[in-house]
């Protein structure tokens, strides 16, 4: 397994990821991330300032994401953990903690104070990720990314 920066080349895979995952738990069509324009040229969405996307390459394979970025409508000092989906092959494995270690470490080193993320009753185990992680839920959702077809909304402080 290896964790690195997302490249140009990634973007097809990447794509295939999230348009396998989200379907799995319901989560297609309008109001959820698969619908988002990026998820067709991730590399270039991330190569922002103020982003980045790290990936799980196994074998030549790409198995996993996820990246952050500011939360659109929101405080600059607010990130929004994004578009972490793992294939079925990679789950159970510890994998989603690196790559939320990843993310959250480099969302204190871009300044963001708190990071926020949206996600569906349905996915426990990422609840759980989250929750273990020192996420706390939220009422309701926070900024505006668009994802109206989310039901849980988590926040933690960075700081």
């Amino acid at each position: 397994m290896q964790m690195r920066p997302i490249q140009p080349n990634d973007n097809p895979a990447l794509q295939s990821i999230i348009e396998t995952v989200m379907p799995e738990f319901g989560a297609n069509g309008p109001g959820f991330a698969i619908e988002d324009p990026e998820v067709k040229d991730m590399f270039s969405f991330y190569s922002q300032p103020g982003r980045f996307y790290w990936v799980i390459e196994d074998e030549g394979q790409l198995v996993a994401g996820a990246g952050i970025s500011a939360l659109n409508g929101s405080s600059v000092l607010i990130c929004e953990l994004q578009k972490m989906y793992m294939l079925k092959m990679a789950r159970g494995r510890g994998l989603g903690q690196q790559l939320l270690d990843l993310c959250l470490q480099g969302a204190k080193e871009l300044g963001y104070e708190s990071c926020y993320i949206e996600t569906l009753d349905i996915m426990q185990a990422a609840r759980k990720l989250y929750e273990r992680n020192g996420f706390t839920k939220r009422k309701g959702p926070l900024g505006n990314t668009g994802h109206f077809g989310c039901n849980c909304f988590y926040e933690k402080s960075l700081l």
